[in-house]
């Protein structure tokens, strides 16, 4: 066991783990587009945070965030732990907020992920896949 703080050190060295080298293109497999919601937050309210995520075989996760309430973009990078299988990111050149998941977690339609502020508070969100435009298939 830990503390909540030495949890949150641990996510952010394994998102600060990404090698010097850069995978090849051939590696990537994209995760997904999913739209980020607050636990809580009511079901009619439309998202206005979203993440799309890519992993390498190597296990680096890069992406972007998106928030279309204050027009932004930015990318984001992080890494998985093989060994414990616990996958942590963060915008691009920055620590927090850090945002850490299963990686089993992110294959699913909706996960769980924490999101890990300056100020050392966590929340938790809830991550939803958004459908490929096009996609024909029946839920």
């Amino acid at each position: 066991m830990c503390t909540e703080a030495e949890y949150i050190q641990q996510a952010e060295a394994i998102a600060l783990s990404e090698p010097e080298t850069k995978p090849a293109a051939k590696d990537w497999m994209p995760l997904g587009v999913f739209a980020i919601t607050q636990d809580g937050e009511p079901t009619g309210a439309d998202p206005t945070m979203f993440l799309q995520l890519a992993l390498s075989k190597q296990g680096v996760i890069n992406g972007t965030f998106q928030n279309t309430a204050t027009n932004t973009v930015k990318a984001v990078e992080g890494m998985v732990d093989k060994q414990t299988q616990r996958a942590a990111w963060a915008v691009e050149g920055e620590s927090r907020p850090l945002m850490e998941s299963g990686i089993a977690n992110l294959t699913q339609d909706t996960s769980v992920v924490l999101i890990h502020f300056p100020d050392n508070t966590t929340q938790r969100a809830l991550l939803v896949r958004l459908e490929k435009p096009g996609d024909t298939k029946k839920k």
